[in-house]
């Protein structure tokens, strides 16, 4: 059996997959088991003709591709790459539980990028689960902002093929770019601030009380309400809190672009804080979302 990693969803949060292969003698099939999208399912076209068009002989084999666990549901093409790789190596006796794959496959067996990848990696950082990590070319640039992980691009199935067989001299496509903000180091962790002020405090006339008391609320991560006439500076109060709330760890940017990236927005590696302005009436199915997928530990908010 050959094993490579993948990840999928499980609400915003990545979770790892285990993609593991056999290849036995029977009647040729190709099966996909453990809870596959249909995405994933339609993979088996794309990975034949990637294969054969990279002059690879698809086995008269019984092939099973298990993504395990089987009780999470996985969805997503990123798991293109790691199936055909699976296959095409089945001969090879080197190990590859170390690797992680991702990537979608076009059926001339180039490698694509995945618009769920950069969010995947940025879960997968945070939880410290990955070390070496094969991705597309295309996402490289991207991807270097994110700490401690070594990526390898490729281009084709082929280049992915080469690199594992010969991975004892693999080295990363890429040196990691590191946050080009100013911080301050405090018992070893990182602290990043900016001074970009998009909403200065300084367009507050007045209103010094107030001032004091964000500026207090701010510092301690302590809850605030605003009571007033309207017209007073509640909401200009509030928009600038996000400016002067404590620098951010590299961990709490990382958090803050994955979120970026799953609203399909601009990445921005910035020690800003989110901030959110929700009506007052607002349920919580309207500002969080409804549905299966909806986090568990959301449910008991109010």
């Amino acid at each position: 059996m050959k094993m490579v990693s993948c990840a999928t969803y499980e609400g915003i949060d990545a979770k790892l997959v285990h993609v593991e292969s056999t290849l036995t003698k029977g009647l040729p099939s190709f099966s996909i088991v453990g809870i596959a999208s249909a995405s994933i399912n339609e993979a088996k076209d794309r990975v034949k003709s990637a294969l054969l068009s990279n002059e690879f002989s698809f086995p008269p084999k019984r092939i099973t591709i298990n993504l395990a666990p089987s009780d999470l549901k996985k969805e997503g093409s990123q798991f293109d790459l790691s199936i055909a790789l699976m296959i095409a190596l089945d001969s090879n006796e080197s190990d590859f539980s170390e690797w992680f794959v991702f990537g979608e496959l076009g059926l001339d067996g180039t490698v694509k990028e995945n618009i769920q990848l950069y969010p995947l990696m940025l879960s997968l950082a945070n939880q410290r689960v990955v070390k070496k990590a094969i991705v597309p070319f295309e996402s490289l640039e991207k991807l270097s902002k994110i700490p401690d992980i070594e990526f390898y691009g490729v281009k084709t199935l082929q280049d992915a093929i080469t690199l594992l067989k010969n991975q004892e001299s693999a080295t990363p496509s890429i040196e990691q770019s590191q946050i080009e903000y100013p911080f301050y180091e405090l018992k070893g962790e990182k602290y990043y601030y900016s001074h970009e002020y998009v909403d200065d405090f300084v367009d507050v006339k007045g209103q010094d009380v107030a001032k004091r008391a964000a500026l207090i609320a701010a510092a301690g991560f302590h809850n605030i309400l605003f009571e007033g006439s309207p017209g007073c500076g509640k909401s200009m109060i509030a928009k600038r809190l996000r400016y002067i709330l404590p620098p951010m760890t590299s961990d709490e940017i990382l958090d803050v672009a994955k979120l970026q990236a799953l609203e399909m927005q601009e990445i921005e590696f910035k020690p800003h804080r989110n901030m959110r302005s929700p009506h007052h009436t607002s349920t919580l199915a309207s500002v969080f979302g409804g549905g299966l997928s909806f986090p568990s530990n959301l449910a008991t908010f109010h």
